[in-house]
């Protein structure tokens, strides 16, 4: 039961940092986010709430509401991350004005570029309420 909670608690500070880093690249560093980024935003932003709801009141029903959410923000994470390593091509590049979806230009780490992080984030995410989800009676 105490490892559930712990997965449940993983979760919730998986979100909480990657909103956190998002705020702090958006509004301290002033960097303005691309179409995708703001997508992956609206998938991330929630989760550090609902999660963090299911996670302090214990209550497994939290983790299937968040669940779409971080299967949602994987796809397109997972779509960006592609387009940014150029293995989708040019014509499907949903950034028609603005700042460009494919060259990223933040790196951190020496080279890991924000939709990687955003990418291992949400997998890290929906891999953990797969599990909690699994391991919880309904």
């Amino acid at each position: 039961m105490k490892l559930d909670w712990l997965m449940l608690l993983a979760a919730w500070l998986v979100a909480v940092v990657a909103t956190a880093s998002a705020l702090f690249i958006g509004e301290v560093m002033m960097m303005v986010p691309c179409q995708l980024c703001w997508y992956q935003r609206i998938f991330m932003f929630p989760l550090a709430i609902v999660l963090g709801m299911a996670c302090f009141s214990d209550d497994r029903r939290g983790a299937v509401y968040a669940l779409p959410l971080a299967v949602g923000g994987l796809l397109m994470a997972a779509y960006h991350t592609l387009l940014v390593a150029g293995l989708i091509p040019k014509s499907w590049i949903p950034c028609s004005a603005g700042v460009s979806c494919a060259d990223q230009k933040l790196e951190i780490l020496n080279g890991i570029q924000i939709p990687w992080l955003s990418l291992v984030a949400f997998f890290t995410i929906t891999l953990l309420l797969t599990l909690f989800l699994r391991r919880t009676p309904k």
